[in-house]
């Protein structure tokens, strides 16, 4: 039987996907996003709930990387879930702008830009959340930029 926390770290088995289960996981932080922008939730709970996903995700992670015997095992895809969160959280982007979050995520978070990388040195559940954490900071900044950028030059909201 999995613990509890190995369920949590994994997102319910996601993170056994046969291939690239960190986009299987931000498919669900995007799923999660989606969920609450279209059901109306108000912007005061979407951040509760990433920060819910945050602090739970930190402690399952590190339960995960326990019962793995590794440091920052594959199978634990949390932090892209709470990391896709925070990219999409306090943007109010429906769809088409939360897919184009998705992307810029998970491109920053293979690429890992200082210093998210300096922060997957950090040992347990706050290593393995943390660089995601980080590279999702960079990557609501990045859609926060896109979604200005058309009204600077003329042009009327396009996402």
């Amino acid at each position: 039987m999995t613990s509890p926390g190995v369920y949590v770290a994994t997102v319910g088995g996601t993170g056994y996907a046969p291939f690239a289960p960190g986009t299987f996981g931000s498919a669900v932080g995007l799923g999660i996003y989606l969920a609450m922008h279209y059901l109306g939730m108000p912007t005061s709970f979407q951040i509760g709930v990433t920060v819910a996903v945050i602090i739970g995700g930190t402690w399952a992670a590190g339960e995960a990387a326990r019962h793995f015997q590794q440091e920052d095992p594959g199978q634990v895809v949390v932090d892209e879930v709470a990391g896709q969160l925070v990219t999409l959280v306090l943007t109010g982007v429906a769809l088409k702008g939360a897919v184009i979050g998705f992307v810029v995520f998970r491109a920053l978070d293979v690429i890992k830009p200082w210093p998210a990388n300096r922060f997957e040195r950090l040992h347990g559940g706050i290593g393995i959340m943390a660089d995601d954490v980080m590279v999702a900071i960079y990557g609501n900044l990045i859609l926060q930029a896109i979604l200005h950028l058309p009204a600077y030059f003329g042009y009327p909201d396009l996402i």
